[in-house]
C-alpha cells in the first residue's frame, strides 16, 4: 500500500518508515524541513513532501493517492498546543476523506476515565477527531514506551542511574503498563492490513503491569546497579517533579511535564483486542530494558527524542548575507593552519560534543549548561546520537545541526535560552602546500537591548572559549594523525 507518514523526523516516525518499506509498502513523508531526512539511510526510497499538518493545501497534496495515513504528530511548544493539535487533526481528517484514504492510524496515550492532564486530554481529543471523521481510524493508546532514545526511557534511565537514594513523589506508586518500542512499531505496521471498516481505539501494552517505582528498581537489576533506596515524599507535585527531572536527566522541563502528568494516572490496558487481531510476540519489561541498553552501549540508537524540535526553539536558518535586513549582528571569526590532514581534522570536528566535549574550558560550558537548565532550557546533557557521525536536524548538546557538508562544513544553531539567535560554524579546507586550515565562526543576532547586553557580557570569555576551541581542535587532529 501507499502510506503517508507524518512526523517522519520524530522518534517513532523515523523508525516506522524503514519498517513499512521492509514490508513492501510505498512511503510518502510529510515534513516541514526535508533537509532533516537527507542523511537517513532510507532517504532515496521515499517520497518527501514539504508541508505542515496545519496547512490544508500541503495536506491535500500529501494525501493524494494514499491508502493509509500514519499520524504521529503531537505539539508541545505553545500554550495553545491543544487548539493547534485539534486543528491539525481536523485538517488531516478532512484531506484524507477528500483523497479517498482507506484508514488513519494514530498513536495516542493510554488513559483512565475522568479528568486528564492537558497534554493527555489533547492526545485523546485528537484520537476522537479521527474516530468521528469519514475515514475509518485505528487509534492505538500506549503508556510508557521503553526503547533506546525515547524520552520516557531516558527519564527512567537517568533517574535510576544517577540517584542511588531517591526522594520519590506519590505518583511513583501508580500502576503503569509499559510497552517496548518494537511492539509499538509492529502494531503501527500491521494496522495497515486490518480489515476495512474498523474504527475504534485499541489499548496496547506489554505483559507486565508495574508501578513506576517497580520499573526503576527492575531497571537497576537489569543494568547491574546496586539496589535503589527510596524515600517517599508526598508533597512533590508533578510540576515540582518536572523541575527535578529537568536538573537530573537530559529531558528538559517542557517535555518532562507531559510525561510526568501522564504518570499521575494509573495507565493500564482495559482490553487486549489488538493482541488478538494482530497476534505476535510481546516483549516483557526486563527484556525491553536489556534491548534498549544494548543499543545505547553499541551506539546503535536509530532515533532519539531530541531529534524532534524543542518547544520554543528558534528555527531561523543562518542568513547567507552577513548584513541581512539591515539588522545588527556580532561575529567572532578565528582561523588556524595545521599540518593535520583535512580528513583527520574533519573527524575531530564531526566528533565534537557529547562525550568528547567542546575542546575548551569545560567548566565554562558546564556552568552555562546548568544555567540553561535552571531556566527551562535544554542544557548540555542531550549529548549526541552517534559518537562519530552527525546528520542534519539532530540535536548536539544545546545545538541543532543545521547543515553538514561532509569533510567541509558543520553549522550548528543554538537552542539554549539566549536573547537572540546564535550559530557556530566549523569549516575545514585543504591548506596551501599541505595540511589543512580550520576556520571557526560564531554569529549572534541580538534581540532587543537584552541581546546586546548579553553579547558584551560574555565577550570577555570568547578568547578562552572560542580561542581554546581553535587551538585544541587542531591540536587533537595533530596528535591523532
Amino acid at each position: 500500500m501507499r502510506c503517508l507518514v507524518t512526523g517522519a523526523t520524530g522518534y517513532l516516525g523515523g523508525r516506522l518508515v524503514p519498517r513499512l518499506l521492509a514490508e513492501g509498502h510505498e512511503v510518502r513523508c510529510l515534513v516541514r524541513d526535508p533537509a532533516k531526512l537527507r542523511d537517513v539511510p532510507w532517504a532515496d526510497r521515499v517520497e518527501v513532501v514539504r508541508g505542515d499538518v496545519l496547512d490544508p493545501a500541503t495536506l491535500t497534496a500529501a494525501t493524494a493517492g494514499v491508502d493509509v495515513v500514519h499520524y504521529l504528530v503531537h505539539s508541545l511548544r505553545d500554550k495553545d498546543f491543544a487548539d493547534a493539535d485539534r486543528r491539525a487533526a481536523e485538517h488531516t481528517a478532512r484531506a484524507a476523506a477528500q483523497a479517498g484514504v482507506r484508514r488513519v492510524v494514530y498513536l495516542g496515550g493510554l488513559h483512565p476515565s475522568g479528568p486528564l492532564s492537558p497534554h493527555l486530554a489533547s492526545r485523546t481529543e485528537v484520537g476522537d477527531v479521527f474516530l468521528a471523521s469519514e475515514v475509518p481510524a485505528v487509534v492505538f493508546q500506549a503508556a510508557v514506551v521503553i526503547g533506546s532514545g525515547s524520552a520516557s526511557f531516558e527519564m527512567l534511565r537517568y533517574l535510576t542511574e544517577r540517584l542511588p537514594v531517591m526522594v520519590t513523589p506519590r505518583w511513583v506508586h501508580n500502576r503503569v503498563q509499559p510497552i517496548a518500542v518494537r511492539d509499538v512499531l509492529r502494531y503501527l505496521v500491521e494496522a495497515v492490513g486490518l480489515p476495512d471498516g474498523i474504527n475504534r481505539t485499541f489499548d496496547i501494552g506489554g505483559p507486565d503491569v508495574l508501578t513506576y517505582l517497580d520499573m526503576m528498581r527492575r531497571y537497576a537489576v537489569v543494568a547491574g546497579l546496586p539496589p535503589r533506596k527510596v524515600l517517599p515524599v508526598p508533597f512533590l507535585t508533578p510540576r515540582l517533579s518536572s523541575h527535578w527531572v529537568n536538573l537530573v536527566t537530559p529531558v528538559p522541563r517542557a517535555i518532562a511535564v507531559p510525561l510526568i502528568e501522564s504518570l499521575v494516572h494509573e495507565v493500564v490496558c482495559h482490553e487486549d483486542d489488538a493482541r488478538r487481531l494482530l497476534p505476535g510476540p510481546v516483549t516483557g519489561y526486563d527484556r525491553a530494558v536489556e534491548l534498549a541498553l544494548a543499543k545505547v552501549r553499541d551506539a546503535d540508537v536509530e532515533t532519539r527524542w531530541s531529534g524532534a524540535s524543542v518547544p520554543g526553539a528558534p528555527s531561523d536558518p543562518l542568513p547567507s548575507d552577513p548584513g541581512w535586513t539591515g539588522g545588527s549582528s556580532y561575529v567572532d571569526v578565528r582561523e588556524r593552519r595545521t599540518p593535520a590532514s583535512p580528513e583527520r581534522l574533519w573527524a575531530v570536528v564531526e566528533g565534537i560534543g557529547g562525550e568528547h566535549g567542546w575542546y575548551s574550558f569545560p567548566l565554562a560550558w558546564a556552568v552555562r549548561g546548568w544555567l540553561d537548565r535552571l531556566i527551562g532550557g535544554v542544557g548540555l546533557r542531550r549529548g549526541r546520537r552517534d559518537p562519530r557521525r552527525l546528520h542534519v536536524g539532530e540535536a548536539l548538546d544545546w545545538w541543532r545541526v543545521e547543515e553538514v557538508e561532509r569533510g567541509r562544513l558543520l553549522r550548528l544553531r543554538a537552542e539554549m535560552r539566549v536573547p537572540g539567535l546564535a550559530w557556530l560554524e566549523l569549516r575545514v579546507a585543504p591548506g596551501p602546500g599541505g595540511g589543512s586550515v580550520y576556520r571557526q565562526r560564531a554569529v549572534f543576532v541580538p534581540r532587543g537591548l537584552a541581546g546586546h547586553l548579553y553579547w558584551w557580557a560574555v565577550w570577555p570569555w570568547h578568547g578562552l572559549v572560542f580561542g581554546g576551541m581553535v587551538r585544541n581542535i587542531t591540536s587533537e587532529a595533530e596528535l591523532t594523525s
